[in-house]
């Protein structure tokens, strides 16, 4: 058993590696409808928070993306992670193999030199470099978009390891150097942030480590004073993408004013929000990147049949890339079925099959693992567990309470639910009430066990989080 003085900070880097990976994805969805598009296009659009049954998740583009749909970043960075796993290691050569069978079911998007290089007839050892030899440019952003689950995979290894195998990783599609060592120094940030470290002094610390030759440019890119403007190369290179990530990171505090910063630059949006979302979801935890942005990111890996890799996907592979090789996903038991129930109104209450079966008009907030979606137009999924690991309970609330009162000003009626229908139900239930009507917390409580015998209220963190609440509405 865990011992209990460990068991915050385990759970705190659990939350770290599932926003890093999901928050690599919903970046490269986030920025793709704007690549290629001019400066903050996004803020022009979205000027304020979209949290109804339109989000930023807007789709469209050049290429037609769905809302949510993650790009060629996300589907070899699922194909390496994968490799990872199965393979309990990296295996260069089925890596490859999986990027070149990719390439063959030519996916809607790949980058100019990637594609060179997978589709060359070279091996693997060889295509890259002889790609470079010929004189051809190298040094984009296509090895860096793809390497998060490495960086959460060799974590664990220390400095020396991720580092190098960063390098091993970006040399199978990319020969320059230059882009190897900008994979390394982003692992060896991750591994930083991931612990609950700095970003900056993982940079200070990691850049003696990088390539004579290459090292003063890195410096110069990631040094705090560097701005995007102050780029030499368009953003599809390697050094702006990384040096831009790390520029959102130091003006933010939040997962959302990151993604805005970053895909506002315009250019190659996509990516550079795919790295720094991987950079900006490991500070920020799962929680902290905003459930109107998870719930929808999906897509499918072109070579790799049809199924649809979405939002409990992408956080079993995260889990899997940790350590917990032989983590499978949750089909949950059935439950007593409970009806949905209105328990004020506009706003109604469910167990899981209640919800499942509910009216398809409803837009469903799931607090719990649901075994996929409804089929709803709407359902918003959020990361809360019925005990004491919630970390960041008071933001997670935060986000779950916005979006429902904007759902309901759009005049949807709002269905809630985890899988019994009773703690976590129970809390957002009551802190909807809080925010809303002012309540106090024991009023709250009251009100909603009226109109919904099924609450429980034996979470004591729940009921710490709803008295915050009530405090900062007081």
């Amino acid at each position: 058993m865990v011992a209990t003085t460990n068991r915050g900070e385990l759970v705190d880097r659990l939350h770290r590696v599932m926003g890093s990976l999901v928050g690599s994805a919903v970046g490269d969805a986030l920025g793709a409808p704007f690549e290629f598009g001019p400066p903050d296009a996004l803020s022009a659009r979205f000027p304020t928070a979209a949290r109804g049954v339109a989000t930023e998740m807007c789709g469209g583009g050049t290429l037609d993306w769905e809302p949510g749909e993650f790009t060629d970043d996300t589907q070899m960075a699922l194909l390496l992670g994968q490799s990872l796993v199965e393979r309990d290691g990296l295996d260069q050569a089925d890596v490859f193999d999986r990027f070149q069978r990719w390439a063959q079911a030519d996916p809607p998007d790949i980058g100019i030199q990637t594609s060179a290089v997978l589709r060359s007839g070279l091996p693997w050892e060889t295509a890259a470099a002889e790609h470079l030899r010929a004189g051809n440019r190298a040094a984009g952003n296509g090895s860096l978009m793809r390497t998060t689950p490495a960086a959460i995979f060799f974590a664990r290894a220390g400095q020396e390891a991720t580092m190098d195998a960063a390098r091993r990783i970006s040399a199978l599609t990319h020969g320059d150097p230059a882009a190897s060592e900008g994979c390394a120094l982003f692992h060896e940030v991750l591994r930083a942030l991931l612990d609950g470290g700095d970003a900056d002094a993982a940079v200070a610390e990691a850049l003696p480590l990088v390539a004579e030759p290459h090292r003063a440019k890195w410096a110069q890119v990631c040094d705090p004073d560097w701005r995007p403007e102050h780029a030499t190369e368009a953003n599809g290179a390697v050094w702006p993408t990384l040096g831009s990530a790390l520029w959102a990171l130091r003006r933010s505090t939040m997962f959302e004013e990151a993604m805005r910063l970053v895909v506002d630059l315009g250019g190659d949006t996509d990516t550079v929000a795919c790295v720094t979302g991987a950079l900006a979801g490991a500070r920020a935890g799962i929680t902290g990147i905003p459930i109107r942005w998870t719930s929808v990111v999906h897509g499918r890996i072109p070579g790799f049949g049809p199924q649809v890799r979405e939002l409990r996907d992408l956080q079993l592979l995260a889990v899997r890339l940790d350590g917990e090789r032989g983590a499978r996903l949750h089909e949950p038991p059935p439950t007593r079925g409970l009806d949905a129930a209105e328990v004020t109104p506009g706003v109604w209450a469910a167990d899981l099959d209640g919800a499942r079966r509910s009216d398809r008009d409803f837009a469903v907030v799931s607090l719990c693992r649901t075994g996929g979606r409804f089929g709803h137009d709407v359902q918003r999924f959020a990361y809360l567990t019925d005990d004491d690991s919630n970390t960041e309970l008071v933001t997670l609330l935060d986000d779950v309470l916005g979006d429902m009162a904007a759902l309901r000003t759009e005049g949807k009626r709002v269905l809630v639910h985890c899988h019994a229908g009773a703690s976590r139900t129970g809390l957002v239930l009551r802190a909807w009430l809080v925010r809303e009507e002012g309540l106090s917390a024991r009023e709250a409580t009251e009100r909603v066990a009226a109109a919904w015998p099924h609450l429980s209220v034996w979470n004591d963190g729940f009921t710490r989080a709803l008295d915050k609440l009530a405090e900062r509405r007081g």
